[in-house]
């Protein structure tokens, strides 16, 4: 059995709300760790009117704006397919990595299924706030990205736009690993 390379991505998205369907994928950013030059992003036109105020005023996206700018959710996945597969070989196996995975989990896993049929990353992802958990030995409290950077020495760049974050979670998720 031939092992694959892991190829870890960080992923972040902004949303207009809590969960998919309801609400809508407004971003998403991501960047190989090895490399954060070597990165994606784009916005998405919403696909629902739904939204949470304070998931926009975070962003300083709105709803409107996005329906002009943004692209049709099924282009925005198939770029973000293409792009995946461009970092990616047929010998290599792409890992979502995410601070909080579950949240842009969520919206990629649900907009890669409805809009092209399949999720290039399978079936899980990587949190980086459980593997700072683990790593360290910490309480779920600790684990919030202003702790970690404090612990790990990471500059605190996350400021809710998605590639940025993105690059973000890179770093941080790359000090976690190398933590001695």
């Amino acid at each position: 059995m031939t092992v694959k390379k892991e190829i870890f991505i960080s992923v972040d998205i902004e949303a207009s709300g809590p969960v998919p369907g309801k609400y809508s994928l407004l971003s998403i950013g991501a960047c190989l760790v090895s490399d954060t030059n070597v990165n994606f992003s784009c916005e998405l036109k919403p696909t629902t009117s739904e939204f949470i105020p304070a998931a926009l005023e975070i962003t300083g996206l709105t709803l409107e704006e996005l329906e002009d700018r943004g692209l049709p959710p099924q282009e925005a996945m198939l770029a973000f397919k293409q792009w995946i597969d461009q970092v990616t070989s047929s010998d290599d196996i792409p890992i979502f990595v995410g601070l909080n995975a579950p949240f842009d989990w969520s919206f990629i896993n649900y907009y890669f299924h409805v809009y092209l049929g399949e999720n290039p990353f399978g079936f899980s992802a990587l949190d980086i706030k459980a593997l700072f958990m683990g790593r360290l030995a910490t309480s779920w409290s600790e684990s919030k990205s202003s702790h970690m950077t404090k612990v790990l020495d990471v500059p605190m760049t996350a400021n809710h736009n998605a590639l940025k974050d993105a690059i973000f979670q890179a770093n941080l998720f790359k000090a976690v690993i190398k933590f001695k």
